[in-house]
């Protein structure tokens, strides 16, 4: 997450990390309709997003979207979340495909030409018709539902279904040029990695700042302003985050709580609830359910 001014926008550069045992990244109804974030990434991504009225704003592009919206986004186009401000009750699915996904194969295999062609149209942004939402929407929506190969041949079809339809419309007439700094997106990728493999243990603030370059007091003020959070926001995010995937995995309470760094179980419920809404038994039990 990284920041600049863009009139009134601070852009987040997101770490996003494959799946475990994938080449992608899923998410499902991730519920982030009363944050604002304005932010980019390496990773390609494909939003599909039902039961909403809301505002597509993908680079220089903003303009509103009525009950549904499937688009794809290039790598380190800055975008808001699609489901920002939206009270209906939505459904949202996000698909990040790594900057080199399938990059040897998309080269030596002339059956991936089309896909070839789709990720460099992604770089001016994509927005799908409605024939091809109905199409590819339902299959995007049941991806959860499948692992490994088959949830691999199955990204694959959805790739070739919105490469080879001619109901699409380009986001900007050239590919969109993120102006980043390349100096402040090294200094947080540095700040990420380390909290990457640190945090399931103790992460000082002065350690990090120390990675940064910078003093205590001045990196506080700087991680403020790039991310909006302060460094232990930042933190917990991103621990509740950890254990939800151990949670997915079948772990339990106390193991996903101090598997994700937490050191007792009454603030990891506490954290867990304020960030999600709910509590690390209700969001188990829903996982059950579903």
């Amino acid at each position: 997450m990284i920041g600049v001014n863009k009139g009134q926008y601070v852009q987040a550069l997101e770490q996003i990390l494959p799946d475990e045992n994938s080449s992608f990244h899923l998410m499902v109804n991730p519920r982030l309709h009363d944050f604002f974030f304005w932010h980019f990434h390496p990773e390609l991504e494909i939003v599909f997003i039902t039961g909403a009225d809301g505002t597509r704003h993908v680079g220089d592009h903003i303009t509103s979207f009525k009950g549904s919206d499937l688009v794809m986004i290039g790598s380190y186009i800055p975008h808001l979340n699609f489901d920002y401000g939206i009270q209906t009750d939505y459904e949202k699915t996000v698909l990040h495909l790594q900057e080199d996904f399938l990059a040897d194969m998309l080269e030596r295999t002339p059956e991936m030409h089309e896909i070839k062609q789709l990720f460099r149209m992604a770089a001016h942004g994509l927005v799908f018709g409605e024939g091809i939402k109905q199409e590819v929407g339902p299959r995007l929506k049941k991806l959860n539902q499948l692992t490994g190969f088959p949830q691999f041949l199955e990204v694959l079809h959805i790739l070739h279904l919105l490469a080879v339809t001619e109901d699409r419309d380009l986001l900007h007439s050239i590919p969109y040029e993120n102006r980043m700094h390349r100096k402040e997106q090294d200094r947080l990728r540095r700040i990420y990695d380390l909290i990457d493999s640190r945090y399931r243990e103790h992460v000082s603030v002065e350690e990090v700042a120390a990675a940064a370059n910078m003093g205590r007091e001045a990196f506080c003020r700087y991680f403020k302003k790039m991310t909006r959070l302060t460094f232990v926001e930042f933190l917990n995010h991103y621990r509740v985050n950890q254990s939800k995937r151990l949670l997915r995995q079948g772990k339990t309470i106390t193991a996903a709580c101090y598997g994700s760094g937490f050191e007792s179980l009454s603030y990891f419920n506490r954290v867990f609830k304020k960030y999600s809404g709910e509590s690390p038994s209700t969001f188990r039990k829903r996982l059950v359910l579903d």
